[in-house]
């Protein structure tokens, strides 16, 4: 009886940390099957969501029970939406930059307006870039590294995190810089960090607190948190790498507060198409 006892207090163990580290917050419609990015806005209830490549260009206003409370069409064409960005005036930013292959040459972040998130149709601003130090289409296998999933708004710039197809370093990204304005740029790479050879380490999503002192990185097996650097020189000062029990799809993060993160996970068969909420602290 007591091995039984003992076992059982076990199991009760490992299901609280389970319950800590990843609560499930709410079940997402099958319709967000292949949600890629998440964020929240300052004048905005919703939590809104996009599907990636093959998926129609709507942007999704989700309540946290998971229900969808709102459709918004965008005049864009869905190449490879990929991540949710927003600005301190509520605008939403859709990073439509995703390519698998690194031959794309039409990268660009679609720029929603706030008023416009009401309506039912939208017009999207059109802000065009191409990396720097791309020089192929596609490259070496050795310099696959012109992938991207993710992104965030900060201090009137867009700063985007490039995910690698290089074996035995899938956790590498660079980190790319660009104005938060219309116009054509060249990215400029202004940092990078390892987060592991296997391509669970694949960066998937990205977002900085509002109060700009907090950035957190996505990833199949963890979220890094990132504190205490200067200005943007992120990967500097003090890293926090909160570690998934299950390795799912995951693909969207973002701050509720300076101290919680909402993330979204792709479904696969009987994994994932959850939204979670945790706290970081």
């Amino acid at each position: 009886m007591k091995k039984r006892f003992y076992f059982v207090s076990f199991l009760m163990i490992l299901s609280c940390q389970k319950e800590k580290v990843e609560p499930v917050l709410a079940n997402l419609p099958n319709i967000l099957r292949e949600v890629s990015g998440t964020e929240v806005l300052i004048n905005s209830s919703f939590i809104w969501m996009i599907n990636d490549s093959g998926n129609s260009s709507n942007l999704f206003g989700v309540d946290k029970q998971g229900t969808i409370q709102k459709v918004l069409k965008i005049n864009a064409k869905n190449h490879d939406w990929e991540d949710l960005a927003s600005d301190e005036k509520g605008n939403l930013y859709i990073g439509d930059f995703g390519n698998n292959s690194n031959t794309r040459k039409n990268l660009r972040i679609l720029k929603v307006a706030s008023s416009d998130l009401k309506k039912d149709k939208a017009k999207a601003e059109i802000i065009e870039f191409k990396f720097e130090n791309q020089r192929d289409f596609p490259p070496k296998k050795s310099q696959l590294s012109f992938d991207a999933e993710a992104f965030f708004y900060f201090q009137d710039h867009f700063y985007i995190f490039t995910k690698s197809r290089i074996p035995e370093k899938y956790g590498q990204t660079f980190l790319y810089k660009i104005p938060a304005k219309k116009g054509k740029y060249k990215a400029k790479c202004i940092g990078k960090f390892f987060n592991g050879k296997e391509n669970s380490s694949w960066i998937t999503g990205a977002d900085i607190s509002n109060d700009g002192k907090t950035v957190a990185l996505l990833s199949q097996k963890n979220v890094l948190i990132f504190s205490n650097f200067t200005g943007d020189d992120f990967f500097s000062g003090s890293l926090k790498i909160i570690p998934f029990i299950k390795q799912t799809q995951k693909e969207g993060v973002c701050f509720t507060n300076h101290k919680t993160l909402l993330i979204t996970d792709e479904k696969f068969i009987f994994k994932g198409g959850n939204l979670y909420e945790f706290s970081i602290k």
